[in-house]
């Protein structure tokens, strides 16, 4: 088993960025950048010989059981993608958009991004203590520390979930940045370029109507806090 460290971005030909090769990334280090960045990824499957890509929560463990680290995907037992995936390899994708660039022609008009694609083949995961540990990691990923301010999760809630493992081995990292990349001709006409950075940012935390009178918890306050101060590379 090898940590995330030690192990290099794009490991096989399938996993290798083939266009815009210079925005492809080489360390490991800009793949756990994307994924802490994310609160969603779409899990590429062939459902009933229909692909889909579906929106679904993740959680990461670099140091993991699985080749170069370990991603969990969670969903019902009733999930037909995730039913499915074991069976199959599949992708999972994630996306960072960080900033609308905008050119002097609609031809070089981009976006700054960073996106991730990991592939290969998912497990079930079955061992107790492994589950628990990934559905807390689920949760500490919405708000680092509270997993450990919940009460644990019940034989019913456990029996009605279903967790993948896929391995971190083989991913790929792409990213841009900067001003658009315009034809000299369209610069010299002197027309306006450049950037409209974008973030995730938190809003006011609302307590629910059913707890009133209770303190916002300090780990939600820290987490709303960090994403308040959010800023993308633009």
């Amino acid at each position: 088993m090898s940590t995330a460290d030690d192990v290099p971005l794009s490991p096989t030909p399938r996993s290798t960025p083939r266009r815009e090769r210079e925005r492809a990334q080489s360390e490991r280090a800009a793949l756990y950048d994307v994924l802490d960045a994310s609160f969603l990824c779409h899990l590429a499957v062939v459902v009933d010989g229909v692909p889909l890509a579906l929106p679904t929560v993740f959680a990461v463990d670099p140091a993991g059981r699985d080749h170069g680290g370990t991603l969990y995907l969670h969903g019902s037992v009733a999930s037909r993608s995730l039913l499915q995936a074991p069976a199959q390899d599949v992708s999972v994708t994630f996306t960072v958009l960080d900033g609308l660039v905008l050119a002097r022609s609609g031809f070089n008009h981009s976006m700054n991004y960073r996106s991730a694609v990991v592939v290969g083949r998912p497990r079930v995961v079955e061992d107790p203590d492994e589950r628990l540990r990934a559905l807390d990691l689920l949760v500490d990923r919405v708000v680092p520390g509270r997993a450990a301010t919940l009460r644990r999760p019940t034989r019913k809630e456990l029996a009605a979930t279903r967790l993948l493992a896929l391995p971190l081995h083989e991913a790929s990292v792409k990213l841009r940045r900067g001003d658009p990349e315009d034809e000299d001709d369209d610069v010299a006409a002197g027309v306006w370029a450049g950037v409209l950075p974008l973030a995730v940012r938190a809003g006011e935390v609302v307590t629910a109507a059913d707890a009133g009178g209770l303190a916002v918890p300090e780990t939600v306050r820290q987490r709303a806090a960090e994403l308040r101060a959010a800023d993308g590379p633009g």
